[in-house]
Parts: C-alpha cells; structure tokens; sequence
C-alpha cells in the first residue's frame, strides 16, 4: 500500500513538472570511467523512471520464482495427505460394509501419512483381528500405542482381542497393566468382568463387585446373578478346601447374604464334610421350616444319612405343609433311596413325578421299581423319560 502511494507521488511530480522540463531540456553530461554520456534531463528522468521499472519487474519475476521453487518441495507432501485421507475414508467404508480384507489395507495406507495415525491402525488392527490374522494385529497395535495419548486405548483393545482369541493368560497380564480399579474407565472393568469369570478368578471378582455396584455397569438383575455365582463359585471352593477357608468365605459375605437360602446350603454342606454335621442339620431343617427353597431340600439330601432318624421324623411331620412341593417329594424320596428302601423310594418318586415330569425323577422311579422286580413298569418310566427328551 505504501509503495503503490510513492508511485503515485512520483507520477504526480512528473506530470508536474513535465511542461517545465519540455521547456526547458537542460543539459546533463555524464562520465564513467572511458565511458561518456551526454543528454537531456528529460531523456535521463524517462530512463530513470523505466530502469526503476524494469527492475521492479525484474524483482517480482525473481520472488515469483524462487516461491515457486520452494513450494514445489512440499508438493509431494501434500499429495500423501490427500491420499491418505482419501485411503482412510476408503477403509471406514470397508469397516462399515465388514470387508475386512479392504479396510485393512486400506487403513494401513492411510496410517502412513494421515492426520490421526493412531485411529488408522487401531481400525487396521481391528480389520485385521476379524480375520484371525493376529501377527498383522498386534504389528499394527505397537505401531499405535508409540502415541502417548493412545497408549490405554491399545492396551483396552489388546485385552479384548486377546480374550476374543481365548489367550487368556495374555489377556491377564494386558489387564494387570491396566489395573483396574474404581478410577478406570468402564470398558476396562468390563472386561475384567468378563476375564475373571473367563478364568475363574471369583476372589478378583468378589473385589471388583462393589466398583461394579457403584458405577452401575450392569443392570440390577444382571448384577444380582453375577454376585450370585461368584458368591456360589467362591463357597464351593472353600467347601473342598478347608475349614478355615469356608469359615473365612461365609464371613466375606453381607449379613444379607448369610440369609439367602443358596448361601446356606451350600454353607452347611461345607459344615458337614468337617465334622460339624450336627450343626449342618440343625441349620437345614431350621431353613425347611422357616423358608424351604430347591437348593435346601437339595442340601438336606445330601447332608442326612440313614443314621439320621430324627432328622428324617422332623422331616416327615411336614408332609402335609409341602404335599405340593416337588422338591420335598424328591428330597424324601433319595433319602429312601440312599438307605436302600426302595418301597418308599418308588412312593416318593411317584409323587414327585405326578407333580412335575422330570426325566432325571422318572430315571430314578425306574430305578426303584427295578429292585423291586417292577420290570414292565420300569420300562415304562423309562420310556416316559425318553419322551422328554
């Protein structure tokens, strides 16, 4: 702007005075060297003002140039972003469409020169985990997880793949570095959910409950099976190791839970194994009286021995309370059967087998009547179960 105004004060003074310097030419005599040259003033100042010109033109033509020299270098660049943008648009579409084998390679290319080399080979990673090409899967994921940023988000995604793959114990030391805990994100401690019971690790799970509970990562039924089964899996495991062991893990346990029914049987069988039978059956047939449910009829089978003969009275004195009760049906009926009384074993069976079809009860109605030389109506029950498939 400055210099477009100095060119036009410098037209301005010429328009000036041009009517004086035709006038008036003047005389200019000039000597360089050997060199001598006489004109007028106003041929000089013309010369002057197209030599300024020419060199002006010059100058522009030289910066044209060189900025077209140097940006002639980046060209190539720029042709490898537009490229990779193009190959990454490719692959999300082959994502999308599930064309595994195009949105690797296409987002393999991409990653080259792309803006977000991290999503590139996250996504190639994934296209490549689809088609069980796990070498190509885990190059693409320790290319990615050289960005700092990435680095969880690899870890996440190996953990997954991983556990996909069935390499469990790879998986675990993926999810160990993790370390999941209150502050880690949710799809992390997901997948500890899912790993744990994978690999049965139900005291890391037990641990990892409450965190669940709190962030409500699962649905309230979904949360209350899951507490079950570890709880279950837990109580069994110490059931078969030792005493302090159960003792420890029926503890471990909310007071709330010390009074679920699955709780107690399988609590009171664990009592029976180390010689606290006694108490084991008095804990039972309190649960019977007060709140009987499957799995305690199913402990009280398995507790009571035929040397039990008061248990068994106690027992009994509740036929009519649980006349229409399948379980308690069953549960009398393999007490008979474990003391070889096959007579009352094949009445219960009966009656358990009138109240609800069950092919494991009509086995084991066969079952009686076999010893009892019952032959055709062995048979019978037996096609009876067939039946059910």
């Amino acid at each position: 702007m400055v210099r477009a105004l100095v060119y036009l004060v410098i037209i301005l003074l010429g328009l000036c005075i041009s009517p004086f310097l035709v006038g008036s030419k003047g005389y200019l005599y000039l000597a360089i060297g050997d060199y001598q040259v006489e004109t007028s003033i106003f041929f000089a100042v013309i010369a002057l003002i197209i030599f300024y010109s020419l060199l002006q033109l010059v100058e522009f033509v030289v910066v044209w140039l060189l900025n077209m020299v140097l940006s002639s270098r980046y060209l190539p660049e720029r042709w490898r972003k537009k490229a990779a943008r193009k190959h990454t648009l490719l692959g999300a579409l082959a994502l999308a469409e599930e064309d595994w084998l195009a949105a690797e390679k296409a987002m393999a290319k991409g990653a080259e020169k792309g803006e977000i080399p991290a999503l590139n080979l996250l996504a190639a990673a994934r296209a490549a985990h689809h088609q069980d090409n796990h070498q190509a899967r885990d190059e693409y994921l320790a290319k990615a997880q050289l960005e700092p940023l990435a680095a969880k988000a690899v870890g996440t995604t190996r953990t997954r793949y991983l556990l996909q793959q069935g390499d469990l114990i790879a998986a675990r030391e993926e999810l160990d570095k993790l370390n999941p805990t209150s502050k880690s994100k949710l799809p992390v401690l997901k997948l500890a959910i899912e790993l744990y019971q994978a690999q049965q690790d139900w005291q890391a799970l037990k641990l990892l409950l409450p965190i669940v509970s709190k962030k409500q990562i699962l649905a309230d039924d979904a949360l209350q099976a899951l507490s079950l089964k570890t709880n279950l899996a837990l109580l069994t495991q110490a059931a078969k190791a030792n005493e302090q062991e159960l003792e420890k893990c029926w503890h471990w346990l909310s007071r709330a839970e010390r009074k679920q029914a699955e709780y107690i049987a399988l609590y009171a069988i664990g009592l029976s194994r180390f010689e606290r039978k006694d108490e084991a059956v008095k804990m039972l047939l309190k649960q019977v009286k007060t709140s009987a449910s499957p799995s305690i009829f199913k402990a009280v089978a398995e507790v009571l021995t035929p040397a039990d003969v008061e248990a068994k009275k106690q027992l009994l004195a509740l036929e009519t309370q649980f006349e229409n009760n399948v379980d308690y049906q069953t549960c009398l009926a393999k007490l008979y059967q474990q003391n070889h009384d096959y007579h009352q074993a094949k009445i219960w069976w009966q009656k358990a087998c009138y109240l609800q079809d069950d092919k494991n009860s009509l086995h084991a109605l066969a079952d009686a009547q076999e010893h009892l030389g019952e032959l055709n109506r062995a048979l019978q029950s037996r096609r009876n179960a067939a039946k059910l498939g």
